[in-house]
């Protein structure tokens, strides 16, 4: 079974696909840095652990088991009959931005305020350190938009709910 998508829906995991690639190449000159700066035997099996530890809970448990089907999900949901304003707001729909459960909701704003947190505190660090954990984001934002591109495009299984309000 392959999915039939309209063009909203391709707005939509264009835009995510987008927004988190940004993010991927932006981080990644600042790993590559710290890598090619040359690394201590100690910072490397920190970033060793760091990146297998982030391929496990943002690559896979965050995007592969969570993010990435509820994106997919939400594009299916972006028909012709579905409101305009969701169609032009795609990708911020499929992200679960707003229409929305509560919960969708919580956990999407949440993780958001997080990233942008965590970015402002990151920033502070010096190299190597800070390419240290840029190396394993870049490493987990990576598997995250591969696994957007299964779900989207090579798997018939089903889907998870899309988390729409009642």
């Amino acid at each position: 079974m392959h999915r039939r998508l309209g063009l909203a829906s391709w707005w939509g995991l264009f835009g995510v696909t987008v927004f988190v690639g940004r993010a991927i190449t932006r981080l990644a000159p600042i790993g590559y840095e710290a890598v090619a700066g040359g690394l201590s035997a100690v910072q490397w099996c920190i970033l060793v652990g760091w990146c297998g530890f982030m391929l496990y809970t943002e690559g896979y448990r965050g995007f592969h088991l969570r993010f990435s089907p509820m994106v997919v999900a939400r594009a299916e949901t972006l028909t012709s009959d579905a409101p305009l304003w969701h169609r032009l707001l795609a990708p911020a729909y499929c992200m679960g931005w707003f229409h929305a459960t509560r919960g969708r909701l919580i956990r999407s704003w949440g993780v958001t305020f997080a990233v942008i947190a965590v970015v402002i505190v990151v920033r502070q660090l010096p190299q190597p350190w800070r390419g240290v954990l840029d190396v394993g984001v870049v490493l987990g934002l990576s598997a995250g938009l591969l696994s957007m591109m299964w779900w989207a495009f090579v798997t018939d299984r089903p889907l998870v709910s899309p988390q729409l309000p009642a």
